[in-house]
């Protein structure tokens, strides 16, 4: 199991996932996305309309690679790690995501990978991260952003994809808290912050951290 673990929650377009596979690399940490579980999962659920939630869970044949450099996702012996960052999951994944069994499924699935995890350190993301799935990490940080600049980043700002972020960030708060950091989470706001900026950042709290 990986000594040291770093959990980053943060909303959609806040940065978290590069900035999150920019400081494994720079460690030499592993990296885990959690929110490809769940869009894997609902990518194979519109793949079987006909399975009832234990039936996809039986059926879910789903693999990710820990390396920052080829977070590759295979559900079966298809690689599907280009599909499910389509506008077609992104518009799924939101209703799987808010059901408590797969909730409780993929929590399970994601302790398992970071219990898994060879390497000397884990970069964990996602939603709840720091809160539920790896509340002991020794590192947790809310990393967010203003909602304009969110769109900004992706280049959502009149489109259909921004109401689909819109609407992820209405139905997930529902389910977890994740705009305010909890107690004992540091919070990282990259509004006003680059790229690189934001990554020293993280950086420096691993340090502060370690040391102190």
């Amino acid at each position: 199991m990986a000594e040291f673990v770093i959990a980053i929650d943060g909303p959609a377009g806040s940065g978290k996932s590069s900035v999150s596979k920019e400081v494994a690399r720079r460690l030499g940490f592993g990296y885990l996305d959690t929110g490809a579980g769940y869009r894997a999962l609902a990518l194979h659920g519109l793949n079987n309309p006909g399975q009832e939630i234990q039936q996809l869970f039986d059926s879910f044949d789903y693999a990710i690679s820990l390396d920052p450099d080829h977070p590759a996702v295979m559900v079966g012996d298809e690689d599907v790690t280009a599909e499910i960052r389509t506008e077609r999951i992104a518009s799924a994944v939101s209703q799987i995501a808010k059901l408590p069994e797969v909730r409780k499924f993929q929590l399970e699935d994601a302790r398992a990978l970071i219990s898994a995890c060879n390497m000397p350190g884990i970069v964990v993301e996602g939603r709840d991260i720091t809160t539920v799935v790896a509340p002991d990490a020794q590192l947790r940080i809310l990393l967010t952003a203003s909602e304009a600049v969110r769109l900004a980043r992706r280049g959502l700002e009149n489109s259909e994809s921004a109401e689909n972020l819109k609407a992820r960030d209405a139905s997930d708060s529902k389910v977890v808290e994740f705009m305010i950091a909890a107690e004992g989470v540091y919070l990282v706001d990259t509004t006003d912050l680059d790229f690189e900026s934001s990554v020293a950042e993280v950086l420096r709290l691993v340090e502060v951290v370690k040391h102190g």
